[in-house]
């Protein structure tokens, strides 16, 4: 054994760190790639679902889909969005679980572009489950490290050992991970700045690194995004609210993609379905970027 270890010990390394993403275009067919969100109605079990059968959330979803990818989006993230008041980790409820996954996956055979998924707050393990289910490509995974304190008032930690667990012991290693770092409906533990939720979060397996503002919506600061930058080195970062058509081109002059749900829709009207012409605004302003 000692033989063994001594002559194989970076084998162990090598091959954990051969899953990790080499960059978005792994994934994504063009650079600075734009990732759509696909904000699903309240879930069956949670307080504002009101009883319509789950047919009726999977055409919603795909309705937004195909308008995301009609206004040329880059990719997809399926998520729990109005379920409101999140769950936290492992407390999504398999209702809630199932219907998400069934939704996630007639998106998946509906488009031509890459899909992930999203369960907030921070249903890492549940998210992972999600995209097996639906055939995912990537999950955003809302806090791989460290610990904070919810909106919704429980205080959290990261999920690094039980989603990577998870992960392998699906042979879903394929399926690559967005971390968000600073998360947005989030107050970080006292002492854990940018720079180190950057560093646990890369040394547990990121694939790219996710910036926020403080809440959905709310772009973050550009010297947030400069900093992340610097930090992020060699990894991709992306924008992952707060992104217009106004500010797109001034965030990508850090980040490496990012996410959009809020700036597609209707002012003031979020919860409603994503806007053709302003993913078409949006596009254009990203071409131009770009």
């Amino acid at each position: 054994m000692e033989v063994y270890m001594r002559g194989k010990a970076s084998e162990w390394r090598q091959d954990m760190d051969a899953h990790r993403m080499k960059g978005l275009n792994e994934i994504f067919l063009k650079a600075k790639p734009i990732i759509g969100m696909v904000h699903l109605p309240p879930l069956p079990g949670s307080p504002g679902y009101t009883g319509y059968p789950v047919a009726e959330i999977v055409d919603f979803a795909l309705r937004d889909a195909e308008t995301l990818q009609k206004g040329g989006v880059d990719g997809l993230i399926v998520e729990n969005m109005w379920s409101i008041p999140f769950p936290v980790g492992m407390d999504v409820k398999p209702e809630e679980m199932c219907a998400q996954a069934v939704a996630a996956a007639a998106v998946v055979k509906a488009v031509d572009i890459p899909v992930g998924i999203n369960v907030v707050h921070n249903g890492g393990r549940v998210c992972l489950g999600v995209a097996i289910a639906a055939g995912a490509r990537f999950i955003r995974v809302c806090m791989l490290t460290g610990a904070a304190v919810w909106d919704t008032g429980e205080f959290d930690h990261g999920c690094a050992r039980e989603l990577m667990e998870a992960r392998k012991m699906t042979h879903s290693e394929h399926i690559k991970l967005f971390c968000d770092v600073d998360k947005k409906h989030s107050v970080r533990f006292p002492g854990i700045d940018l720079a180190t939720h950057m560093e646990w979060t890369e040394f547990y397996g990121a694939d790219a690194f996710i910036i926020t503002g403080r809440m959905t919506g709310n772009a973050p600061d550009l010297e947030k995004m400069a900093k992340a930058k610097e930090l992020a080195k060699e990894q991709p970062i992306l924008i992952g609210s707060g992104a217009t058509a106004k500010n797109i081109a001034d965030f990508l002059k850090y980040a490496d993609g990012a996410i959009v749900g809020f700036g597609l829709k209707d002012e003031g009207h979020p919860e409603s379905p994503v806007n053709l012409e302003k993913v078409r605004q949006f596009m254009e302003s990203v071409e131009r970027a770009r």
